[in-house]
């Protein structure tokens, strides 16, 4: 009878495995705190296992030249001991799912931090609340959200493993043990450059995840094809024992394995030394959500709501001269660079020789507000030109209608030609799009073929919580992110007047005088400046081109 209820146990217990991890139960894992002889006098392994010990040494920089691929352990190789993976859970919890469902998942911390925090059966929950429900076929924060924040988590020492199986002509899997391949796949592969990404798979139903992670068999098998085709001439770096127990471990001839004293002096990567830039990211979050943060993230949102409707009556209602104290007082503050100096304008009416002309003032794009704060510093109306803006955030600026372009050139030409003739200041944001990180996307050369000279304008953006800029969400809300931020600071700084009468007698291309606009702003405020441009932008973080073809009021705004 016992034997019975014994075997009814067992059987209760592999149905009960099947259902909720996709396969039957498996051994229990090495811990982390098992050392490596243990592991290696535990089960069999073919591979020599060596003990790393600092930045790679000569020894290992001769067996990664001489091995064909090197399988990279991610969860404790390349990224930093100190990274916990609830803040990417949460990421995508709110970035793809929203708000309740990041809440959801808050709650649960205290259950899952007693269950170990980023053990297999703690981050088997994560991946159900995150997961489920989302349509596998719109999920784009693997590449879109969470590659900046894996970015600043990879450790120097183990990109600098990587990097050298690069340079001597090796291919690099990297394996992930706890994280779900949908969730590292487009930040190995774009930025750090590896050729095939092993992990679980995130189980699809009829086109949305269920929320089941189930074991990538047929990938890992593909793998062991390729290293065994090589004769097994492979090479395995990892920082704990357990990934000695990854299927394709047992394909290494060698396996280094760094110790956890040498992991804990393990530095972040500096920026100076990524392997290719983020330029572009999405996401509202301007922080890691780690669960202190999140949790004071929802606290201060109500009291955020209410004061960024203050400061939206404050804007709208009160002068510049008086506002800008008042708003200050509140956290939205703003300031103008180089001893506030501001540009020399021809005369309160706009009259040069004797007949009525206006300002181009040509501005990197930040935010959607940057043209409200080119107006806030210069004490005068301006005329902002945009491709597309949402009605809401037309009906909410203090700085009137926005002229709205439409990509044609000749009639885009024409239109701000016209504002000039009559005068006004015209700030144009040649970017044509929002970039958050330090760089400039290439200037579209449009603005120096209808003035003689422009005013180049820096702008910089300081926030503390939310973004006020997406490619994927909600545009109409931008500016209302904006101001709900605890604490935000424009910089605005303009620049020596730009001649670009070169341009319009044909003696100097339109295009050699944006780039020339766009390295002075460079300068200036310390970016990078680059070619990329809005299609890029929106290639890789929503999937099209930045262009909609609804009608104008629900088009995109390039932001």
């Amino acid at each position: 009878m016992a034997k019975k209820q014994k075997l009814s146990q067992r059987l209760f217990s592999a149905l009960l495995s099947f259902l909720l991890h996709g396969r039957s139960t498996r051994p229990p894992a090495v811990s982390s705190r098992t050392t490596a002889a243990a592991v290696t006098a535990s089960p069999p392994h073919p591979s020599t296992l060596h003990n790393h010990h600092g930045s790679p040494g000569t020894q290992m920089a001769e067996k990664l030249a001489a091995a064909r691929t090197l399988v990279l352990d991610i969860d404790a190789g390349l990224l930093l001991p100190s990274s916990s993976l609830f803040p990417y859970f949460m990421l995508v919890a709110l970035e793809a799912g929203g708000y309740v469902r990041g809440m959801v998942l808050l709650l649960l911390y205290p259950i899952i931090f007693c269950m170990g925090g980023d053990s297999d059966a703690a981050v088997r929950v994560m991946a159900m609340v995150a997961f489920c429900g989302l349509r596998a076929s719109r999920f784009r924060a693997g590449c879109a959200v969470l590659p900046k924040w894996f970015m600043e988590d990879v450790a120097a020492e183990g990109f600098e493993t990587m990097r050298m199986s690069g340079a001597a002509g090796g291919r690099r899997v990297c394996v992930t043990r706890r994280l779900p391949r949908v969730m590292v796949e487009g930040f190995l592969s774009e930025y750090l450059g590896a050729e095939a990404v092993v992990g679980r798979e995130m189980k699809v139903l009829w086109g949305f995840y269920t929320g089941l992670m189930v074991e990538e068999d047929e990938v890992v098998l593909e793998e062991k094809k390729k290293i065994m085709g090589e004769c097994g001439d492979a090479v395995g770096f990892c920082g704990s024992p357990e990934f000695l127990r990854h299927p394709l471990s047992r394909c290494c001839k060698d396996i280094y394995l760094v110790t956890r004293e040498d992991r804990a002096t393990w530095q972040a990567l500096p920026r100076s030394k990524y392997p290719k830039a983020v330029v572009f990211h999405d996401g509202r979050l301007a922080f890691l959500p780690t669960a202190a943060s999140t949790l004071a993230m929802f606290m201060w949102l109500p009291f955020g709501i209410s004061l960024g409707a203050a400061r939206l009556v404050v804007a709208l209602t009160v002068p510049y001269r008086y506002s800008t104290p008042i708003l200050a007082a509140t956290g939205m503050s703003w300031r103008l660079k180089d001893g506030g100096e501001r540009p020399p304008l021809q005369s309160a009416d706009g009259y040069e020789r004797g007949r009525r002309r206006g300002q181009m003032f040509v501005c990197n794009h930040r935010t959607l507000i940057d043209p409200v704060y080119v107006s806030v510093a210069l004490d005068r109306q301006v005329r902002a030109v945009s491709y597309s803006l949402s009605r809401l955030s037309e009906l909410i600026s203090p700085i009137g209608r926005t002229v709205r372009l439409t990509r044609d050139r000749d009639a885009d030409g024409r239109a701000m030609a016209r504002l000039l003739e009559r005068g006004d200041l015209v700030v144009v944001c040649p970017e044509g799009t929002t970039c958050r990180e330090p760089y400039l996307l290439r200037f579209s050369p449009l603005f120096a073929e209808l003035s003689d000279d422009v005013v180049p304008v820096g702008i910089a953006v300081e926030t503390a919580m939310f973004y006020p800029t997406t490619a994927g969400g909600l545009k109409c809300l931008d500016s209302l992110y904006y101001i709900v931020n605890p604490r935000m600071c424009y910089t605005v700084q303009f620049l020596e007047r730009v001649s670009t009468a070169a341009v319009r007698e044909g003696k100097m291309p339109s295009a050699d005088m944006a780039n020339l606009v766009q390295k002075k702003m460079g300068d200036a405020l310390g970016y990078s400046c680059t070619m990329l441009s809005r299609k890029d932008k929106y290639r890789m973080l929503a999937g099209n081109d930045g262009k909609c073809s609804s009608a104008p009021a629900s088009r995109n705004h390039s932001s």
